[in-house]
């Protein structure tokens, strides 16, 4: 992780004050990265440039770990976007009531911005939207439950290690 004192000290950040004091930002506790992992996939869902921004301005607003956040858009990459957004455009048409796909021809231009997209942006968003909460909420639970166990498991045997300490 990049230096916290650098990062708040940098002259294009230094319009955010004290925002980027919160200690949530900077270190990694299970509070602060189960949240990350909530605002990272929830805006990884996102279909516009600059998500690891969005995702910084989340984990500022709801004081997560920042960089976790921001690294975590980083699932929809040029490799995994067009599966996953053609995933969300199934998904909200399949909710909107059997929107169908097969009218579609993908082309990189301008003129299939202007006539096609109109035509899917509805269940395109919405499959987004679905996605993006019930990948944020999986994303929180896993963490929340892994951390947990973790610790669960950390202490039992911390108190193995003491039992077998007494008996020796």
């Amino acid at each position: 992780m990049p230096d916290h004192r650098t990062i708040r000290e940098h002259r294009h950040l230094r319009f955010l004050g004290t925002l980027l004091h919160d200690p949530n930002l900077w270190h990694l506790n299970r509070r602060s990265a189960s949240g990350a992992f909530a605002v990272g996939l929830f805006t990884a869902w996102i279909p516009i440039p600059f998500q690891m921004l969005v995702a910084a301005i989340g984990a500022i607003l709801f004081r997560v770990n920042l960089p976790l956040s921001a690294a975590l858009v980083w699932i929809t990459n040029p490799l995994t976007m067009p599966p996953m957004f053609y995933f969300a455009y199934l998904v909200g048409g399949w909710v909107l009531g059997g929107v169908s796909v097969d009218h579609i021809a993908f082309e990189p231009s301008v003129r299939w911005l202007t006539t096609e997209l109109v035509l899917i942006w509805q269940p395109f968003l919405l499959g987004c939207l679905i996605l993006g909460t019930t990948s944020a909420a999986a994303g929180y639970l896993a963490i929340r439950g892994l951390w947990r166990l973790h610790l669960v498991n950390y202490y039992r045997r911390r108190k193995q290690r003491r039992l077998l300490k007494r008996h020796e």
